[in-house]
């Protein structure tokens, strides 16, 4: 298939296209810009900066790739977004470019889906088969893991991580990490309400490594005594690799991690 521009278009003559590329009305792509095979920018999309899309991806009318980030210690350096393959990123989504505080890069891996309004801020390193809801917000250096599910309205942290396969309910706020495999819910004072049962069976989880994650979790997050020790008697459990990351994840969380809510109905 041929590459397709409509005429109303601009394309720097120095930026990189696949042949199979489509690039659809008012579309902006700057010199610096590099774009793989099928990728499709349907219309108003603006791509600027550093910045690398891989195959097949879809961006919806009025996103905007690779400006420069919102961080004021941001001085011009030469840092980059890159994209990874599959990815449908939807309307007025926002992913800026990293810092030299940040390691330079903003990065998107394979098969996301960013739906409208959703902003990836500086140095945030998203995985692969990542869903953010309507008008998520990542603040600047957040690692988000495979098959995290983020929801409408919510506003991550800096510097905070997301572990595999969580969920973050609707306009919560989380300001530390969220374990891997955990619901977290309750706005903007949030915390963890059980596991994410549901994602997990659809994921392939089996029970007895399901029954093992709760297990885990009943010690790390409502159990009494000093981390440290909850940590020591949830090694005890473990069984499964599934396991081994939950605990390894909470022991090296540096802003640490949420708890269980009080008061919250646990789901595990």
């Amino acid at each position: 298939m041929s590459r397709q521009i409509h005429p109303t278009a601009i394309v720097d003559a120095r930026a990189e296209l696949a042949d199979d590329v489509k690039i659809g009305p008012y579309c902006i792509v700057g010199p610096k810009v590099c774009i793989g095979p099928g990728t499709e920018l349907m219309s108003h999309v603006v791509v600027a900066g550093r910045t690398t899309i891989g195959a097949r991806n879809r961006f919806f009318p009025f996103a905007s790739i690779g400006q420069q980030p919102q961080d004021l210690k941001y001085h011009g350096e030469p840092s980059e977004v890159v994209i990874g393959d599959d990815n449908t990123i939807r309307e007025n989504v926002t992913i800026n470019l990293g810092t030299e505080g940040g390691g330079m890069v903003t990065r998107i891996g394979h098969r996301n889906l960013l739906m409208a309004y959703t902003h990836v801020a500086h140095d945030c390193c998203l995985g692969n088969e990542i869903v953010m809801a309507n008008c998520a917000t990542l603040a600047g250096h957040i690692t988000v893991e495979d098959g995290a599910i983020l929801g409408g309205l919510c506003a991550v942290h800096q510097f905070v991580r997301i572990g595999k396969f969580a969920m973050v309910g609707g306009m919560c706020g989380p300001t530390k990490d969220v374990p891997p495999f955990c619901l977290v819910s309750g706005g903007y004072q949030p915390g963890l309400s059980g596991l994410n049962l549901i994602g997990l069976r659809r994921r392939g989880f089996n029970d007895e490594v399901i029954t093992e994650l709760k297990r885990i979790y009943r010690i790390l997050f409502q159990g009494s005594g000093t981390m440290a020790a909850r940590l020591s008697q949830a090694e005890s459990l473990i069984r499964s690799e599934q396991g081994r990351y939950l605990v390894d994840f909470v022991r090296k969380a540096e802003r640490g991690v949420l708890m269980h809510r009080r008061g919250g109905r646990s789901r595990s």
